[in-house]
C-alpha cells in the first residue's frame, strides 16, 4: 500500500501507551503532551492533576482507570494517544483501545522489568499484530538495570528487541543517553525541565561498549533493508536515515521492536521517544488493511484508507458525559463524515443523524466540522449506537469484527437504601452498562436480588463508588461472590414435538438435537459454543434455521443446575418435521428451547469456575510458604523463576473462590514484602467435592 509522503494520512499515528500499574505509563503520555506543547504545565500522578487521569477516581487513587484520548503534533505528525490502564480489572479498555491502534509503546520499570500485567498487555497486542517500541522508564532509580530488563523483553516477549538507545552511567549517576544511530550523547537540561536538550561527544571510556551496542543494532537491522545490508557488508559508512528507514520497515513489518529508555519523572528521554513514534510506528495507510464481510459474500472485504471511498468506522467506545450526554467514540478506517450527515448502523440498521463531532483531549472537547479516514474522535447526538457497532454512509453494507471483551468472574448483591435510590440506581446500571461491557447486571430468580459482576473487586468498588458520585445513589453491597458457569459431560440426544392450537390457530414443529461436550481448543477464539445443521430443507425448511439457531443458542443462557451459562457445547439439529400448515416461526422456537433443556438436564451437567492467574513476586525466604498456600488453595504452580536479584517469581493458576482476602494472607506470610497481580485465566469444571458445595449454598439445601 502507498506512503506517499503528501498524503496527509502519512502524518497520521494512532497510538497506545500501555504498561503494568506504576511503570510511568500516564506520566510519560504527561511529558509527552508537555514537549509537543501542548500542555503548558506538567501534571503528576502523585499530586492527582495528571491530565489524562480525569475522573476523580484517577486522582484520588494514582491509577488510571478509563483509557483517556489526547492529541499533539510533533514534527509535523499528528500523534493521537489513547493512555490505557494498567491495572488488570480494567484489561477491557485496553482491549478495546488495542483494537482499533496502528502502534503502540509498552512503558516498562527499569527496577520491576518486565511485570505481570505488562506481559498481558503485550500479548494482547500480539493478538493484533501491532508494531510496537519498548521504552524503558526510570533508568535513574536505585536498582535500575536496564540490560536485565531487555533481557526479560527478549525471553518472555519477543527476541527481537533491540536498543536504539542506552544509557550513559545508572542510577544516581545518569550522565544521558546515546543514540547509537547518531553516536552522540543526549544530556538534559534540569533548569528547563528537561526541554533544552544538548548534543554531546561520547567520552572515549565508553566508546567500547557503545560500539558493540551499535553493531548489535546494525546486525539486527541490515536484514530488513538491502542496500543497508550491502553497505554494512561492505565495511562502508552508513548514513543516519538508512539505518533509520530499516528500522521502520523492521518495526512496521517484521516485528522489530526498538528499545528506548529515559526517566520520565525526571524529564529524560521523552522527546526522543517521541522522535521514535514518528520514526518507526506506521501510519494509517501502512498497517494491514481492515477487513470486514458484506452479507451474503463469503469473502472478507478489504476497508482501504481512502478519505474519498465510502464512510466506514467502528464504535470502540461510549461514555455518558454529564455535560453533552452520550459519547461515541469511532476509529475512521475509510472515507469522510461531515458534522450533521446521516448514518447507518450496520449491526442493528438504525439510521441517525449525527449532531456533533468532537476531538477529545482528556475530558476537554473541541468541535470538527468533519472526520477523515484515520481519524479518532467522539459522535454526540446517536442514540442506538453502542461498542463494537459498524458505521457506514449507506453506501457500503460492511461488518467489522466486533471487539470481543472477556467474561465478568465476580458478582455481588446490590439494593438501594431508599425509594429514591431505587429510581436512580436503575438509570445509573443501564448508563454502566452501556459505557463498560464487562459489567453486567441481572436478577437472580431465586432471590430476586440485583448482581452486579464484573472483572475484580476494584472494577466493582469502583462502578459502586461512581453510582454515589455521579447519580446520588446510595447502595447496600454484598460480599463479593464467584461468577459460576455450567457445562456438560456426555453426549445426548434430545426431541421434541410441539403441536398446540393458540389463538385459534394450529402451531406444529418437531426437532431433534445432539448436544456434545466440546474442548476449549476446539473452539475458535471467544467463541462459546458451536451451532451445526444436519438435516435437509425437506425436513425443516431453511427458513427456519435462524430462529432454531437463535433459540438454542439462548437456551443455554439458563443452567439446569444455577441457571448459569452453558458453554462448550456442540449442538446439532439432526432431525426435524413440519407440515406446510401449521407450521411457524415460533413453534420452531418453543420446541427448540424445550429440547434443548431437556437435553441439557439429561447430558450430566456439571459446574465450572473462574481460575485465576496468580502471579507473586518475594523474597526468596518466603517463596517455600507462599507455594504450600498455593498448593492448599487447590492451586497448580506453572513457573518458578528468578524475577530480579531481589524477588524470585511465582506463577500459578488458582480458583478465584480460594483467592478472597488473599492480599491479607500474602503480607502475613512474607513480612509484607511480597506483591501479587491477578489475571483471569478460563473456566474449569470444579470437582464433585466443589460442586456439592457450590450447589449447597446456592440453592440452600444439601445434594
Amino acid at each position: 500500500m502507498s506512503s506517499d509522503s503528501d498524503n496527509p494520512l502519512h502524518n497520521i499515528r494512532n497510538i497506545g501507551i500501555m504498561a503494568h500499574i506504576d511503570a510511568g505509563k500516564t506520566t510519560t503520555t504527561e511529558r509527552i503532551l508537555f514537549y509537543a506543547g501542548f500542555l503548558h504545565k506538567m501534571g503528576e500522578v502523585h499530586d492527582g492533576n495528571a491530565f489524562t487521569d480525569w475522573m476523580e477516581q484517577e486522582r484520588e487513587r494514582g491509577i488510571t482507570i478509563t483509557s483517556a484520548t489526547v492529541t499533539c503534533v510533533w514534527k509535523d505528525k499528528r500523534i493521537n494517544i489513547i493512555d490505557t490502564p494498567g491495572h488488570v480489572d480494567f484489561t477491557a479498555e485496553v482491549e478495546r483501545s488495542l483494537r482499533i491502534l496502528d502502534g503502540a509503546v509498552g512503558v516498562f520499570c527499569a527496577v520491576g522489568g518486565v511485570e505481570p500485567q505488562s506481559e498481558t498487555v503485550w500479548h494482547q497486542a500480539d493478538r493484533y499484530h501491532i508494531p510496537r517500541l519498548a521504552y524503558i522508564n526510570k533508568i535513574d532509580r536505585i536498582g535500575a538495570d536496564y540490560e536485565r530488563v531487555v533481557q526479560m523483553i527478549h525471553e518472555r516477549l519477543n527476541p527481537n528487541a533491540v536498543p536504539v538507545n542506552i544509557p550513559l552511567g545508572k542510577e544516581e549517576d545518569l550522565e544521558g543517553i546515546v543514540d547509537l544511530i547518531s553516536m552522540k550523547l543526549w544530556t538534559f537540561d534540569p533548569l528547563t525541565q528537561g526541554g533544552v536538550m544538548h548534543l554531546e561527544e561520547i567520552p572515549e571510556k565508553h566508546m567500547a561498549e557503545v560500539r558493540e551496542k551499535r553493531d548489535a543494532l546494525l546486525e539486527a537491522v541490515a536484514e530488513y533493508d538491502d542496500e543497508l545490508m550491502m553497505k554494512y557488508l561492505e565495511g562502508e559508512e552508513l548514513p543516519e536515515e538508512l539505518i533509520r528507514r530499516a528500522i521502520r520497515k523492521g518495526t512496521i513489518y517484521h516485528g522489530f521492536i526498538p528499545v528506548l529508555c529515559g526517566s520520565s519523572l525526571k524529564n529524560k528521554g521523552v522527546q526522543l521517544l517521541l522522535d521514535a513514534i514518528c520514526d518507526y510506528l506506521p501510519s494509517p495507510l501502512e498497517v494491514q488493511p481492515c477487513m470486514g464481510m458484506i452479507p451474503g459474500n463469503p469473502e472478507k472485504q478489504c476497508v482501504a484508507p481512502d478519505p474519498k471511498s465510502p464512510f466506514v468506522a467502528l464504535a470502540f467506545k461510549v461514555q455518558i458525559d454529564k455535560y453533552v450526554g452520550k459519547l461515541v467514540y469511532v476509529r475512521v478506517y475509510a472515507g469522510t463524515l461531515k458534522k450533521g450527515a446521516m448514518i447507518v448502523n450496520q449491526t442493528n440498521g438504525k439510521r441517525e443523524r449525527v449532531g456533533r463531532i468532537l476531538q477529545m483531549m482528556s475530558n476537554r472537547k473541541n468541535d470538527l466540522d468533519e472526520l477523515h479516514a484515520g481519524d479518532i474522535a467522539a459522535l454526540v447526538g446517536t442514540r442506538f449506537l453502542v461498542t463494537g457497532d459498524t458505521i457506514t454512509d449507506g453506501q457500503t453494507e460492511i461488518h467489522l469484527s466486533n471487539i470481543n471483551f472477556p467474561d465478568a468472574v465476580i458478582s455481588i448483591a446490590i439494593e438501594p437504601r431508599t425509594k429514591a435510590d431505587q429510581d436512580n440506581l436503575a438509570s445509573a446500571l443501564e448508563r454502566l452498562q452501556e459505557e463498560d461491557p464487562t459489567f453486567k447486571v441481572h436478577v437472580d430468580k431465586d432471590s430476586g436480588q440485583t448482581l452486579i459482576s464484573g472483572m475484580g473487586e476494584l472494577h466493582l468498588d469502583i462502578l459502586v463508588d461512581r453510582m454515589k458520585r455521579e447519580f446520588n445513589v446510595s447502595a447496600n453491597v454484598g460480599n463479593p461472590q464467584v461468577t459460576y458457569k455450567e457445562t456438560i459431560s456426555k453426549t445426548v440426544t434430545a426431541e421434541e414435538i410441539f403441536e398446540r392450537e393458540m389463538n385459534g390457530k394450529g402451531n406444529f414443529a418437531k426437532v431433534a438435537f445432539r448436544l456434545s461436550p466440546i474442548c476449549l481448543d476446539d473452539l475458535e477464539q471467544d467463541q462459546k459454543n458451536r451451532f451445526s445443521i444436519a438435516v435437509t430443507p425437506d425436513k425443516v425448511p431453511q427458513e427456519y434455521w435462524k430462529s432454531i439457531e437463535e433459540a438454542a443458542l439462548n437456551a443455554l443462557n439458563d443452567g439446569p443446575l444455577i441457571s448459569g451459562f452453558v458453554e462448550r457445547v456442540h449442538l446439532e439439529l439432526i432431525d426435524g418435521a413440519f407440515n406446510p400448515v401449521d407450521s411457524n416461526e415460533l413453534a420452531f422456537r418453543i420446541a427448540t428451547s424445550l429440547a434443548i433443556g431437556k437435553a441439557l438436564r439429561e447430558a450430566d451437567p456439571v459446574i465450572m469456575e473462574p481460575v485465576m492467574q496468580l502471579t507473586v513476586l518475594s523474597p526468596e525466604d518466603f517463596v517455600g510458604d507462599i507455594i504450600s498456600d498455593i498448593n492448599s488453595k487447590r492451586g497448580r504452580i506453572e513457573i518458578l523463576r528468578q524475577h530480579n536479584q531481589y524477588q524470585q517469581e511465582i506463577i500459578a493458576s488458582v480458583p478465584l473462590s480460594e483467592l478472597f482476602g488473599y492480599a491479607t494472607r500474602v503480607r502475613s506470610l512474607s513480612q509484607g514484602r511480597a506483591i501479587y497481580t491477578l489475571e483471569f485465566k478460563q473456566f474449569e469444571i470444579t470437582p464433585p467435592t466443589v460442586q456439592s458445595a457450590v450447589l449447597r449454598r446456592i440453592r440452600g439445601y444439601a445434594e
